[in-house]
């Protein structure tokens, strides 16, 4: 008789979508102990975190979808809001705290689990109930309880320090935790690459569709729902990493258009350039992914100039990137071939490093050049401390200045953007618009933008391209004419 094979424990959304082993949480667990440890942690010490809470729609009863926060789920997995979760470092011994939840519970949302259940399900070494919290700690007799507080350096937040009943008893050292479990999220793992393999895979395959799908007449938010069901129904992403952007025409050059007030709500017409900047989120995990193309599937000479100078500025940094090298000097290296490209089309004139010393690249791109990506897409660590964030008009959006280190996932996403307000500025300045062209410039006014935006692993030697679309004009052009491919 055959052996049954029994599969590691995993967290699944079930059919063929990825099988994410709960492996993966306890290697990083692990290893935020090893680099405690090494750092001289005190002796003794309980990491304590708090994860995130269920909420409500203002002063309604109507939930939200919940997402655990991130730095809970690195180190847990947990899907369950309302948690708590403690790391003895001397030992690695793993807790978890799940409400205790009032018998209605069963009527209206489900089976009441046992502690039991979430200890198998977690693959932890035990699980109690959030309001046995300080007894069980005080059981432990730890050292300190380290807490996370500290600055997220992309949104200006501080990330949320656990708090509960009885905490005051206890010696807490919320300082010497968040440096350190953020690095160690820099830093992906193999289960962590393959799961970011995965959302990339997925989202691949969306925007492909979308590619197919989209034609004029159609509404921007009419690629943003393919986008998500596809992403939803064929790889079980039930989140988006953001906000989808589907600028059309003028909104390609809107950075972060798809806001509230202007939800991809315009009639994507004959002509436009299409700039669709959209990831889908597995299991926590990003993508991060930006395609640009003519409705038509067919470029005209002045979008395929303006596609071109962006691809080329993409690639030579895709082609640069190893360990070692440092990111400012990726976003100087696109800007200059961006700026470059300009002068053979006509839009401006005169010399490129001249052009480098009054700024001129951040008219056309005033974003960075791209980001950390992990359990949030703009992911922690970009600037950790030793790194300054430069203060140029061209590099203070940069949202990383680190050298690169093996294991780093990011995004490339260089672009040009004819944004008005950045042209106005720009003719106002005479050391900016000595270089232009007024006459060819006026012909890109309406152009809209153009952003390619691929996510990348930094390998011992060079990168691995995670994302897989036509990226040529000439590969563009060709999926883009094969027609709808009906969506299942």
């Amino acid at each position: 008789m055959a052996a049954e094979i029994v599969e590691p424990p995993c967290l699944h959304m079930g059919g063929e979508t990825l099988k994410v082993p709960l492996k993966l949480f306890a290697v990083n667990r692990e290893r935020l102990c090893k680099q405690l440890k090494e750092d001289q942690c005190q002796e003794g010490a309980v990491v304590v975190l708090q994860g995130g809470e269920q909420q409500q729609r203002y002063c309604t009863d109507t939930d939200t979808v919940f997402r655990q926060e991130s730095y809970f789920h690195w180190m847990f997995g947990v899907k369950e809001g309302d948690c708590y979760g403690a790391l003895q470092v001397d030992t690695g011994k793993s807790i978890l705290f799940f409400p205790r939840l009032p018998p209605e519970y069963a009527i209206w949302m489900g089976t009441i689990h046992p502690t039991d259940h979430f200890k198998k399900k977690y693959q932890v070494d035990e699980v109690h109930y959030t309001d046995e919290i300080a007894k069980v700690l005080e059981s432990l007799k730890p050292s300190v309880l380290l807490t996370l507080h500290g600055l997220n350096t992309d949104s200006g937040h501080l990330s949320r320090e656990a708090r509960f009943d009885g905490i005051a008893k206890f010696t807490v050292d919320n300082k010497f935790l968040h440096p350190r479990i953020a690095e160690c999220r820099v830093i992906k793992t193999p289960y962590e690459i393959e799961l970011l393999r995965y959302t990339n895979r997925i989202s691949s395959i969306a925007h492909k569709e979308v590619m197919r799908a989209v034609k004029p007449g159609m509404m921007e938010y009419e690629l943003e729902s393919l986008f998500q069901h596809i992403c939803y129904s064929r790889g079980g992403c039930r989140e988006v990493s953001y906000t989808c952007i589907c600028g059309s025409g003028d909104n390609s050059a809107v950075l972060h258009y798809g806001h509230a007030g202007a939800p991809n709500d315009k009639l994507i017409r004959e002509g436009d350039m299409c700039l669709f900047d959209m990831g889908g989120e597995y299991c926590c995990y990003a993508s991060d992914i930006t395609c640009s193309y003519p409705v038509n599937g067919k470029f005209t000479e002045d979008q395929k100039v303006i596609y071109n100078a962006v691809l080329k500025a993409n690639r030579a940094v895709m082609a640069a990137v190893k360990p070692g090298v440092d990111w400012v000097e990726m976003h100087k290296l696109a800007e200059r071939i961006e700026l470059e490209e300009l002068v053979k089309c006509g839009i401006l004139h005169g010399d490129v490093e001249e052009m480098m010393k009054v700024n001129l690249g951040a008219i056309f791109m005033p974003h960075g050049l791209g980001h950390l990506m992990g359990c949030d897409v703009h992911d922690v660590g970009g600037y950790p401390e030793g790194v300054e964030r430069p203060s140029a008009p061209s590099l203070k959006n940069l949202r990383t200045a680190r050298q690169l280190k093996e294991g780093m996932c990011l995004t490339i996403e260089p672009g040009l953007y004819f944004i008005e307000a950045q042209l106005v500025k720009m003719l106002a300045n005479p050391a900016q618009s000595c270089f232009v062209n007024q006459e060819v410039l006026d012909r890109f006014r309406a152009f809209g933008g153009v952003r390619i935006e691929d996510d990348i692993m930094v390998t011992a030697t060079s990168c691995e391209l995670l994302t897989d679309v036509p990226r040529t004009v000439e590969e563009i052009e060709a999926w883009m004419q094969k027609g709808v491919k009906v969506v299942a």
